[in-house]
């Protein structure tokens, strides 16, 4: 693709912005700044997306992750009591399983992806543009139109997903105290608040003693 020479530098800074917030994910030890580095590698790869003409998903990458995933890890991250110490060392042990699960996994996706198909094939036509409109246009024509079940099957998925969320969160545990709202309902005021009626007494003055009449005359 062949782009401007303003767009290659933005390309250029963006990727560099990228790369380095998600190095600085992993390396800061503060927990708050990794989860902030994190909110900048998504904007960054939200602005690659926007240099690609794929509106819809740097928009759904600001909206969804930035705005609401993010401010959830940062929620969660505020609320616990992390032992950083522990942690590191659980990191440290098992570092050498996790690098190897890593290479094996990278290995598989460069085989199912093949480098050599990815620079040897040339990208069809954008299909927004065949089409005359705006990438989010097409996407949601073809969305609600082709894949009308699919996505209908895939709201329905996530919707299950959240009712089983909320059914195992409020499940009966020991120790802990549940409020029933059906029997906060059914409370009855007059056995709650009692109201008391009181005439007001306007204070009376207080009397001067003998003494300081004495010393005033």
């Amino acid at each position: 693709m062949n782009m401007p020479l303003f767009q290659l530098v933005c390309f250029y800074l963006f990727a560099a912005v990228t790369v380095a917030g998600a190095v600085a994910v992993i390396s800061v030890r503060n927990t708050i700044h990794a989860a902030l580095f994190l909110v900048l590698t998504f904007f960054s790869s939200a602005c690659l997306w926007m240099l690609l003409q794929a509106e819809f998903l740097a928009l759904a990458l600001i909206v969804v992750y930035v705005g609401a995933v993010m401010v959830m890890f940062l929620f969660v991250v505020m609320m616990l009591d992390i032992d950083q110490e522990r942690v590191r060392e659980g990191f440290v042990r098992y570092l050498p399983v996790g690098l190897v699960v890593a290479l094996v996994m990278l290995a598989e996706m460069l085989g199912m992806i093949g480098v050599r198909a990815m620079h040897q094939q040339a990208l069809g036509p954008d299909p927004a543009q065949v089409a005359g409109g705006s990438n989010i246009r097409w996407l949601g024509e073809v969305l609600f139109t082709q894949y009308l079940l699919p996505f209908e099957v895939a709201a329905l998925i996530l919707t299950v997903g959240v009712v089983a969320a909320v059914a195992l969160t409020l499940r009966v545990r020991a120790g802990t105290k549940h409020e029933s709202p059906a029997r906060q309902v059914q409370a009855d005021p007059a056995q709650r608040v009692r109201l008391v009626k009181m005439a007001a007494e306007l204070p009376q003055p207080e009397p001067v003693a003998p003494a300081a009449e004495e010393s005033a005359s």
